[in-house]
């Protein structure tokens, strides 16, 4: 089809197109139940507990919700709040999360693309037979083209636009997820280096301790009050000691290491100095935090809001299946100068416009659609069932940590009073020992007994800690819109349909 004179022909036919479009064949969206109860399980009952404020009651009856608690707010130590902001510059796999949105958002800008025509310039000369002269004839031609457009009448386009849309949002909600996990990990991994300080200083406590009675066995046998089982089982106390600080050495070196990798650079002088000497018993306590109802996690969690943005992808795959069953139009046009003289493509009379539309219905494809139509299906029904388990999945992380909670807390004060009676134990069998009432091996048990009872404490001490970071993190805490990203230029917020 030639028109003559139509400079603005084409441009009128694109606005018309394009407003016919707008068809979908995407199945409306309807979220899926959550397949979890309604209220998280009672705390374990503890019997014959004497804890009366434990760390479930006031994870269920008072407190704040996680989500109106930044991470500066919830961790009061500013080296901690300090080494989790390095950590959202350095860690490698935050950057590799923040590159992806920038993928996501790149395909989701392509398909986007797909729905507009388009133009270029296009210039092309030819000889064809004339069929006036019966000789050959020179055609040059020049002017704007449009080239396969395809008017997307059946929604397939809008369709592949909605699941890349889909897939931003999910790489966003990837993003937040991804900081959540990292806040959780670098918090547990300074926890567990302070624990580690602890538990050194306890074994050199030990190590000396024990030295002096090896001197003092030694002391005695040389003056024939002791014997030498006393002094070897001094000796093998002592280097029993000596191994348990050589191992809480290498602990704290590994733990360190750990932290390292997620900060993505070694520790600050200033930091890993001021580590000497403290004590977990000794930090500033968490706020107390509120679970509220399971239902409140889809919102709070972005794990689960980047399984739901799935989801909502695989069901806009669905319409472009079904689209696939129906004609394919597209079009293909050019505006421009034509002529056959090349000094006479810009004269008066030149101009000229050519439209070229084809449609394509399918009708043999050997299953090929209706294939990829199952395969659609199919794929929304793995994503519904993968929602439903990130639902389910974080209803268990909350219940562990409420039921942690609260058995964590009478577990610690059952062994500070279990330290606190070895203690007095160990004074009072040191005490007969010096005056020949008790034998060395009561008081070797007594020693060893209130090590082991130290470092139990220590130990728990931390797992409670670190409970509380968890469910911090299972409750939706940890992540915040307003979280540096160093990467590109990844965008906070939704793009405009």
């Amino acid at each position: 089809m030639t028109m003559r004179n139509t400079p603005f022909a084409l441009a009128a036919l694109a606005v018309a197109a394009l407003l016919l479009t707008g068809c979908s064949l995407i199945p409306a969206y309807e979220r899926p139940a959550a397949p979890v109860e309604t209220a998280f399980p009672p705390a374990p009952a503890i019997d014959g507990a004497r804890a009366t404020n434990t760390g479930a009651a006031m994870a269920t009856t008072g407190g704040v919700l996680p989500g109106d608690l930044s991470y500066e707010q919830f961790f009061a130590d500013p080296r901690l709040v300090r080494l989790i902001g390095l950590s959202f510059t350095g860690n490698r796999d935050m950057r590799a999360t923040v590159l992806a949105i920038e993928q996501a958002r790149a395909q989701f800008q392509i398909r986007r693309a797909d729905q507009f025509p388009s133009v270029g310039l296009a210039a092309n000369a030819s000889r064809a037979p004339s069929q006036v002269t019966g000789g050959q004839v020179n055609i040059f031609q020049v002017g704007l083209a449009v080239t396969a457009w395809e008017l997307d009448f059946f929604g397939r386009l809008q369709s592949l636009k909605e699941q890349a849309l889909a897939a931003y949002l999910a790489s966003e909600e990837g993003r937040r997820s991804a900081q959540t996990a990292l806040v959780a990990n670098v918090a547990s991994g300074w926890l567990a280096l302070q624990a580690d300080e602890e538990l050194l200083d306890l074994s050199r406590r030990t190590v000396a301790t024990r030295e002096d009675s090896v001197r003092l066995t030694q002391l005695r046998l040389d003056n024939g009050v002791s014997s030498a089982l006393d002094l070897r089982q001094a000796e093998s106390l002592a280097e029993s000691a000596r191994a348990t600080l050589a191992q809480a050495q290498r602990q704290r070196a590994l733990d360190e290491n750990a932290l390292v990798l997620l900060i993505g650079q070694p520790l600050p002088g200033d930091i890993r100095s001021s580590l000497a000497g403290n004590r977990l018993a000794d930090a500033a306590p968490f706020p107390a935090l509120q679970a509220g109802l399971p239902s409140d996690l889809l919102n709070r969690r972005p794990d689960i809001r980047q399984s739901e943005q799935q989801l909502i992808g695989a069901n806009a795959n669905i319409g472009a299946a079904r689209a696939a069953f129906f004609p394919r139009i597209s079009l293909t046009a050019q505006a421009g100068s034509a002529s056959n003289e090349l000094d006479g493509l810009f004269k008066s009379g030149s101009w000229g416009f050519t439209l070229n539309p084809s449609l394509l219905l399918p009708i043999f494809d050997a299953g090929r659609n209706r294939a990829n139509l199952d395969v659609a299906r199919v794929s929304r029904d793995i994503a519904v069932a993968q929602y439903e388990k990130s639902i389910q999945t974080a209803f268990r992380e909350v219940a562990d940590a409420l039921a942690s909670e609260a058995t964590l807390a009478e577990q610690l004060r059952a062994l500070q009073a279990q330290a606190q009676a070895e203690s007095g134990r160990f004074e009072l069998s040191d005490l007969r020992y010096r005056n020949g009432v008790s034998t060395y091996l009561d008081l070797l048990d007594a020693q060893r007994s209130l090590f082991s009872a130290q470092q139990a404490v220590v130990q728990t001490r931390l797992a409670q800690r670190q409970n509380q970071v968890l469910l911090y993190k299972a409750l939706g805490g940890g992540w915040t819109d307003t979280a540096p990203v160093t990467v590109g230029a990844a965008p906070t917020a939704p793009v405009a349909r």
